[in-house]
């Protein structure tokens, strides 16, 4: 039970790395929040959650929208009284060519994974300054170290900045006991990736020196670690996920 009564918010908890990462907290003792702009998913979650206790909440929440992340943050406050984990899972992936990105197109993609990420991150931090600790992990990739592998130049660029908020935030955060992260994985065998083109994925398999793509429960493992006792001297640290991928 390494995370024991700890009430902790995943973003994005509907599906994919979210969901894994829910499920991996429930079963560690957390009282989990899955907040997804699909009301529906994070109900889904919450009901294959409750074998482990029934004290969890689905909460729909657009991650881009201030006045929602507002509410959210409001809602687990008057619920438990603290946030003592925020997991930004929330995001989006498309694949463009880059002289057909539009700005549109460009826009979403900020808006849903950076500002998203800043907003909810901003809402939590706020709350753990009153406890004096707390734990913050961000979703980046290993697209915004290298500029993109099968994904859009927008998608890198937001995860890159993802990169840069988590070391902000850490430096921020720190003197409150507050320790922020990220994690940044290569490519995945999650929704966002079902739909890439067979050669695609088999182009990007056949570089991965493990030779696999890796899972969603692989990276919630890891997001676990960096929130549980075994990383309270950890901060300000981006952790590749990537089968070897990239090794920096």
């Amino acid at each position: 039970m390494k995370l024991k009564e700890k009430v902790a918010v995943i973003t994005g908890g509907g599906k994919g790395i979210g969901k894994a990462v829910a499920l991996l907290f429930a079963r560690e003792g957390a009282q989990v929040v899955v907040a997804d702009l699909d009301l529906g998913l994070a109900r889904k979650t919450v009901e294959e959650i409750v074998q482990y206790g029934d004290n969890h909440l689905a909460i729909k929440v657009n991650v881009a929208n201030s006045a929602e992340v507002a509410e959210m943050a409001a809602r687990v406050k008057e619920t438990y009284g603290r946030m003592d984990i925020l997991v930004n899972c929330a995001g989006i992936c498309e694949i463009v060519p880059f002289i057909e990105l539009s700005e549109a197109a460009w826009d979403r993609m900020l808006d849903v994974n950076l500002k998203g990420t800043f907003l909810c991150s901003q809402a939590a931090m706020k709350m753990m300054m009153e406890a004096r600790s707390g734990s913050i992990v961000n979703i980046a990739s290993v697209a915004g170290k290298v500029g993109g592998l099968a994904v859009g130049a927008h998608y890198a660029a937001s995860k890159a900045g993802v990169m840069c908020l988590t070391m902000s935030m850490a430096k921020f955060g720190a003197p409150y006991g507050i320790r922020v992260n990220a994690v940044a994985p290569g490519p995945i065998a999650t929704d966002m990736t079902v739909d890439w083109p067979e050669a695609t994925k088999v182009a990007v398999t056949n570089s991965i020196p493990l030779g696999r793509m890796g899972t969603a429960e692989e990276v919630a493992e890891a997001i676990l670690f960096l929130c549980s006792p075994a990383a309270t001297f950890i901060t300000g640290e981006t952790l590749d996920i990537n089968g070897g991928l990239l090794m920096d």
